[in-house]
């Protein structure tokens, strides 16, 4: 998986391309961990570039949540295509996330 980084003032947009599956879910911690660690109080994962999603993913996309909820940032999804919204559906974790069809709707959220 590859990202890109890029801060909008209190808020990062992490951008996700490929598979968010078990070789990828490092990449993801590290870069929470980071995120919270310089005090960021948004982060949107931009997952217009994310295809699939297995089940280590969406526990660590879960972990992401729970992690920046406990330190009092505030996690949003943007741009999940129709196979990776089916999976939250499946999965019921659909309501478990903020998701916005749009990033810039995402990022005007914490606004």
């Amino acid at each position: 998986m590859r990202t890109k980084r890029q801060d909008y003032n209190e808020v990062t947009v992490v951008e996700l391309h490929g598979e968010l599956d078990i070789d990828a879910v490092d990449d993801l911690n590290n870069i929470i961990s980071s995120l919270i660690a310089e005090g960021k109080s948004g982060v949107v994962l931009d997952m217009r570039g994310v295809d699939f999603i297995d089940s280590v993913g969406l526990e660590h996309m879960l972990w992401a949540r729970d992690y920046c909820d406990e330190n009092k940032c505030q996690l949003r999804l943007a741009g999940l295509d129709e196979s990776c919204e089916k999976i939250l559906e499946i999965t019921r974790l659909d309501n478990r996330f903020d998701s916005y069809a749009e990033l810039a709707e995402a990022v005007k959220s914490f606004t």
